[in-house]
């Protein structure tokens, strides 16, 4: 398996196909390697490729309609798709970060201004008291402080320059600027 997922990695079709089909032949549980490229599709892939995810999931269900040995091919097309799909591993990264920072005891209340307030005490309270509604904003942006004060500024999700990643590095660009701008328009 180690061998079919750094394959993978490595952008290397053939080899993952070769790694695939030796499990396959060896009698390998088809569940466990599916389990294993959906985890490679948001490991290793992530939002580089959206899609990949997708089509991990379409070939598990192929995979469960059509059995043994019809459902294999799904597995060739997943490993083939996964190889050559762009990669990113900025999530992983991300998720990493967020965590590491709640195992060091990061972990404030949530801000009064992010809480609902269903009822009449939370209200009085303060609980969402100057929370901005983003789709009542132009461009549906909101300058905001949605991490806690100990957290403001912090950055876990950097995008890659790779698929899909490049498209949302340019929005989060985009956005930074729109928020400038209205910071230096005078009021």
């Amino acid at each position: 398996i180690s061998a079919l997922h750094k394959s993978v990695r490595g952008s290397d079709p053939n080899a993952a196909v070769y790694w695939l089909c030796r499990m396959l032949a060896a009698g390998e549980d088809r569940l466990y390697l599916l389990r294993r490229m959906i985890r490679m599709s948001m490991e290793d892939i992530g939002l580089a490729d959206p899609n990949a995810v997708r089509l991990a999931i379409a070939c598990r269900d192929a995979f469960h309609f059509l059995g043994i040995p019809e459902g294999d091919i799904a597995l060739v097309e997943l490993a083939v798709y996964l190889a050559v799909a762009p990669k990113s591993n900025s999530l992983e990264k991300a998720q990493n970060l967020a965590m590491a920072d709640i195992r060091d005891g990061l972990n404030p209340p949530v801000p009064l201004h992010l809480r609902n307030a269903p009822t009449k005490l939370m209200r009085d309270l303060g609980y969402s008291k100057g929370y901005k509604y983003a789709h009542d904003y132009e461009g549906h942006i909101v300058e905001q402080q949605n991490l806690p004060d100990v957290l403001a500024g912090h950055q876990y999700y950097t995008p890659s320059n790779e698929g899909v990643e490049e498209r949302i590095a340019k929005r989060l660009d985009s956005i930074r600027d729109t928020l400038n701008k209205r910071k230096n328009q005078p009021e």
